[in-house]
């Protein structure tokens, strides 16, 4: 059954063709993802003895991850997930084994582990953006495809809740490092099924086909004007804002669990931390569920616009909390609103980019949220103790509302598009000469 033909509903998705099975194969290797960062401090901390150096080394690991990851995807996209998707995760597989095994000895060379971590983090396959871009074309219904990016946003918080506790029960029977050495498992096992679906071998079939009629169209791609020709991710409706709005909703996460030790330790509650982190990923879960069952009439930009808008003005309100149970409500209340932000940027991407270029607009999103999360850590970080908590609170709360106002305002572009498209055709038609724009 095709899924145009189906009530729109989370069960619907599943049902769909290949579409366990393919979402079933990521899954299992993003778990990877859930697992390795723990993992990788708790080894370097067991190998060196020293906590500066596991810092470092997982500082080099994550940022080498984060900025390349578009470098990554655009790969994926010029030569199809088969061809690039899988040798990527077996390269980052043996490099993890390789780093797993240089952390199980003790006193391991700090260079030897930030020169391996650092590769490995250069060659993480960008498993989530690859499998957002399979669901466009597993789930080509509209109504559909917002209930699978859903149930992909809540899968993808609750590996990075599940993944902790299973290195936790890891290390309670071995050694951390054996903790990378599964994550390596994972990831290769997962890409191996994931690139073998029959949704991804389908995928490279309509990559074939276009690649054999591309040169009948080259005369209308050199005619097209200046403004069409820029680089894939420049001049798309929607997906500049869809990436302003990821790094705020990174940003104001990123400070928020900062600050949500320091609320605890102002109050002698520690315990809370865990409780506050919790009710955000649950909210994020619940938000996400329901946000993808109902059928929404307003565009995905004003939606993306007023989400960002509330989680910020929420988490705001959060740092007001006079009692650690409070936190934990407000907590939980903004991360309603947390899954749907990030589901809502991953249609704006499906409905700005195109197909030869969707799984590296993916990633922009994905790095512009890991990387307005680092960095709002580091400056949180500065902040706390020279500002009252509430301000703190307040001003993590400040780039997701300042990205609200961002994704209104801008939607120029694609109607200017239109017109100098169509002031191009009609000059072309009637031999003028292009009109500039």
């Amino acid at each position: 059954m095709s899924s145009s033909s189906m009530a729109p509903s989370y069960a619907a998705v599943l049902r769909t063709r290949h579409a366990c099975r393919t979402f079933g194969a990521a899954l299992l290797g993003r778990l990877s993802y859930g697992m390795v960062s723990l993992s990788l401090v708790l080894a370097v901390k067991e190998a060196t003895n020293s906590y500066a150096v596991a810092g470092t080394v997982m500082a080099l690991f994550g940022l080498t991850s984060v900025f390349l990851s578009p470098a990554r995807a655009g790969l994926i996209d010029r030569y199809g997930p088969r061809r690039a998707l899988l040798p990527m995760a077996t390269v980052y597989a043996l490099l993890l084994t390789g780093l797993a095994f240089a952390a199980s000895w003790s006193g391991s060379s700090a260079v030897l582990l930030g020169v391996l971590a650092m590769t490995a983090g250069a060659s993480t396959p960008p498993l989530g953006p690859v499998m957002r871009a399979l669901w466009s074309d597993l789930v080509p219904d509209k109504r559909l495809l917002q209930r699978a990016y859903s149930l992909d946003s809540v899968a993808e918080e609750l590996l990075f809740v599940t993944g902790p506790l299973l290195v936790g029960l890891l290390v309670r029977v071995t050694v951390p490092s054996v903790g990378l050495a599964v994550s390596a498992a994972l990831v290769l096992s997962g890409s191996l099924a994931l690139t073998s679906s029959p949704a991804v071998r389908r995928e490279g079939d309509r990559r074939r086909a276009s690649a054999v009629s591309a040169p009948s169209q080259e005369p209308v791609h050199a005619a097209k004007p200046a403004l069409l020709r820029r680089r894939p991710l420049q001049g798309r409706p929607g997906l500049g804002q869809a990436i302003a709005v990821s790094a705020g909703v990174g940003m104001c996460l990123g400070a928020f669990d900062l600050l949500v030790i320091a609320f605890a330790d102002a109050r002698h509650a520690p315990e809370a931390v865990a409780w506050v982190l919790a009710a955000l990923s649950a909210g994020s879960a619940i938000g996400g569920l329901i946000y993808g069952a109902v059928p929404w009439r307003a565009s995905s930009r004003l939606r993306l616009s007023c989400l960002a808008a509330a989680l910020g003005l929420t988490l705001a309100t959060t740092g007001l909390s006079p009692h650690p149970y409070a936190l934990i409500a407000w907590a939980g209340l903004g991360g309603l609103f947390i899954a749907p932000a990030l589901t809502t940027a991953y249609l704006i991407v499906d409905e700005a980019a195109g197909p030869a270029n969707r799984i590296q607009a993916g990633a922009w999103v994905n790095t512009a949220f890991n990387a307005g999360s680092s960095g709002a850590t580091a400056a949180t970080g500065l902040a706390v103790g020279h500002l009252p908590l509430p301000m703190c609170f307040a001003v993590a709360a400040a780039p997701a509302i300042l990205s609200a106002a961002t994704a209104v305002n801008r939607s120029r572009p694609a109607a200017l598009t239109a017109v100098l498209a169509d002031r191009e055709r009609t000059s072309e038609a009637a031999g003028q000469a292009p009109l500039s724009g």
